[in-house]
């Protein structure tokens, strides 16, 4: 898959992911909610509330990864295994652009 279409399809994750964590910061620090009075749902908006918090770290995560793969296809060394140092297939490139590990040290390594 050619550098410049991976590159484009980073960009648009970047700024789906940036919505995304845009949406789950608002519903975490910017909405006004009151607590109802009912214990069971105290209990429903918690679990919800962590489920929220938990998304919105593993949307950080995600965007990381995306920014660091920006960033080595800036610097030439994108579509490199971090991990053994060879080339990562253009499958798994196409499947995650914003992957640092070919498939062998990903599986060996649980880095997938």
């Amino acid at each position: 898959m050619e550098l410049k279409v991976l590159k484009k399809k980073l960009t648009r994750l970047r700024e789906e992911l940036e919505g995304r964590n845009e949406r789950t910061h608002h519903h975490i620090y910017e909405r006004e909610e009151r607590v109802s009075a009912d214990f069971s749902e105290q209990s429903q908006e918690l679990e919800n509330q962590e489920l929220v918090l938990t998304l919105d770290q593993e949307g950080k995560a995600e965007l990381r990864l995306v920014d660091d793969a920006l960033a080595r296809i800036r610097e030439g060394t994108f579509g490199i295994c971090r991990h053994c140092g060879k080339e990562v297939s253009e499958d798994r490139l196409g499947a995650v652009p914003q992957t640092r590990y070919c498939i062998d040290c990903a599986m060996r390594d649980d880095h997938v």
